[in-house]
């Protein structure tokens, strides 16, 4: 029974560091009102992310293009990584480091926001696919732990949790996700 006491509070004290760091907080604030203009003006939003991080981004993907809360339209979101058809095709025909940033350069338009999950801020495939929205006008969110990562170079906004434990990491970034899909689903439909 301790290990398990352990680790719920292992998750706490990640998940309190992140309350009581006031420019992560207004970062938080910063992607819900980014998030919210560009659905505003008709944009979309896309999420990537590899393994546990994948599900998270498809997770949260969801929470746009479902409902949160409330039972309202749905807004244009989508996770990158949900056709198995083009990234199996792409990561042979190419490399599995471009999976991202060719999707990007077919579907992105400025204004568009993707938001990458990385624990470590490195994974190859999200760098270049941040790359390639900068390219086209895009807006860029990483949420990654807490060095950021070469992700931190590349994004506009950085939700880079207090944490280098891949698992408190997820957890905080689901907690964060959370957040802006409540905060920007209020804003949108009240």
């Amino acid at each position: 029974m301790s290990k398990i006491t352990d680790l719920i509070q292992a998750s706490i004290d990640v998940k309190q560091q992140v309350l009581a760091d006031e420019n992560l907080l207004r970062v938080i604030q910063q992607s819900v009102d980014l998030i919210t203009d560009a659905f505003k003006k008709g944009n979309r939003v896309y999420f990537c992310g590899n393994g546990g991080s994948a599900a998270d981004a498809q997770h949260l993907a969801a929470e746009f293009s479902g409902r949160f809360y409330t039972d309202r339209k749905a807004l244009p979101a989508e996770a990158l990584h949900c056709n198995t058809s083009y990234l199996t095709a792409v990561g042979n025909d190419y490399s599995f480091d471009l999976i991202y940033a060719r999707l990007i350069d077919g579907i992105g338009q400025a204004g568009d926001v993707l938001l990458g999950l990385s624990t470590s801020g490195n994974s190859t495939n999200i760098v270049r696919a941040f790359e390639k929205a900068k390219e086209k006008g895009m807006h860029t969110i990483g949420f990654t732990g807490l060095t950021g990562g070469q992700l931190k170079a590349v994004s506009d906004l950085l939700i880079n949790i207090p944490s280098a434990d891949t698992p408190r990491i997820q957890e905080s970034h689901i907690l964060a996700g959370h957040i802006i899909c409540q905060l920007v689903e209020e804003n949108i439909f009240g």
